[in-house]
């Protein structure tokens, strides 16, 4: 299974790409993790937010490969701790289908992009800035794998 990490944003900061880079790499191919970057909208002064989070939701589902199962990832979604992540992960790997996980930009994700997902998972119920989602996303997947696979880099 393939999951694709489709982000709203690029030319992140080093910190971020080291980090996420890090952790997408520790996973096996079984378990292979995929970053695609879609373009921000630029924001003038007096911003359109509801086009530019249209706009970028349209980049985003675009991206989504197809018969991938699709995951956004907002603060309203479901909350899992590790043990469920874990779960959830071997759910998924059991099902086969390629995942698609969708992080907004720093204006959120367009409501589309949220109606068209199977699932909204929230990392947490404080608002993170979208790059270190990234981050946050890359580390938790392999925590569950990790998990899942009695590796010792998950201490309970």
């Amino acid at each position: 299974m393939r999951i694709h990490l489709l982000a709203v944003g690029q030319r992140m900061p080093d910190w971020v790409t080291q980090a996420y880079r890090d952790y997408a790499q520790r996973l096996p191919p079984s378990c292979s993790l995929h970053l695609v970057e879609v373009g921000l909208v630029r924001r003038p002064r007096n911003p359109d937010l509801g086009r530019i989070l249209e706009t970028e939701g349209a980049r985003l589902l675009a991206a989504v490969p197809r018969d991938a199962r699709l995951i956004a990832l907002d603060q309203t979604g479901r909350a899992w701790d590790t043990a469920s992540l874990a779960r959830q992960l071997e759910n998924w790997l059991q099902d086969g289908r390629d995942m698609a996980l969708l992080v907004g930009g720093p204006d959120g994700l367009a409501p589309g992009c949220k109606a068209r997902a199977e699932t909204l998972w929230s990392l947490s119920p404080l608002t993170l800035p979208h790059p270190l989602v990234r981050v946050m996303v890359a580390e938790a997947l392999y925590r569950a794998w990790s998990l899942l696979n009695n590796h010792p880099y998950h201490r309970a």
